[in-house]
């Protein structure tokens, strides 16, 4: 019998978010398989991680098309 992920001993932190966030992320993460905003921000939060720990060991993490997307996509959230 597989052993219930939730039985893990995970220690977990608080992170804070603004609430006008928190609120837009609440929508993206509607009808997809995130059960809720943190699990969503945990996902990307790694994403982000092993790109850095890629791009900190020389790889070539995205291309410089990748890189423009992902820019725009951050001026369009607010972010730039």
């Amino acid at each position: 019998m597989g052993e219930d992920p939730k039985s893990r001993s995970v220690k977990y932190t608080t992170v804070s978010i603004p609430v006008t966030l928190y609120n837009r992320l609440k929508k993206i993460i509607e009808g997809t398989g995130f059960a809720n905003v943190s699990q969503f921000v945990t996902y990307v939060l790694r994403e982000v991680v092993v790109d850095y720990e890629r791009a900190k060991e020389g790889e070539e993490v995205y291309s410089e098309e990748e890189k423009e997307k992902i820019i725009d996509k951050l001026r369009r959230l607010g972010y730039l």
